[in-house]
């Protein structure tokens, strides 16, 4: 709702993700849009990764929805805001409750990936190197084949 108190989207995140915005009318819990609903139908799948702007509201709030109407929802908590840790172990705790998929980032890419042998290995471990504590690993590795 870009005309209300939470503005347009960030341009952090359209330079990111894309321009291609779900205009809602107000809803507080994404999946009560229509339109937001028929963006997720139109992609044919019942497996919903999700995140949002904050975990215990803009996240849990359709997750659970979408759960209770039979998708399979991993919420990756790790790419949501929150405001502290208690919010974010009560909206954890209450998304487990409702059946949701509580993961993190990495988590999710390496299940993705699924296989270290894949064409993309290599670069999973980079990304994971890039942004965890991985990067022990994944430098070791670089030293001892000599692809530092």
């Amino acid at each position: 709702m870009p005309d209300g108190p939470n503005g347009p989207v960030m341009p952090e995140i359209t330079d990111i993700l894309g321009d291609e915005i779900i205009e809602r009318a107000g809803e507080i819990n994404a999946w009560k849009s229509p339109e937001f609903k028929r963006a997720i139908a139109a992609t044919g799948r019942k497996k919903i990764i999700m995140a949002g702007i904050v975990t215990d509201v803009c996240l849990m709030f359709p997750a659970i929805s979408a759960v209770a109407e039979g998708y399979d929802v991993y919420a990756v908590v790790d790419a949501s805001g929150t405001w502290n840790n208690t919010v974010m172990q009560a909206a954890m705790h209450r998304m487990s409750q409702a059946g949701v998929k509580v993961a993190t980032w990495s988590s999710v890419l390496a299940e993705i990936m699924d296989d270290w042998r894949s064409e993309h290995g290599m670069e999973l471990g980079e990304i994971l190197a890039q942004h965890t504590t991985y990067r022990w690993v994944y430098n070791s590795y670089l030293s001892a084949t000599n692809q530092k």
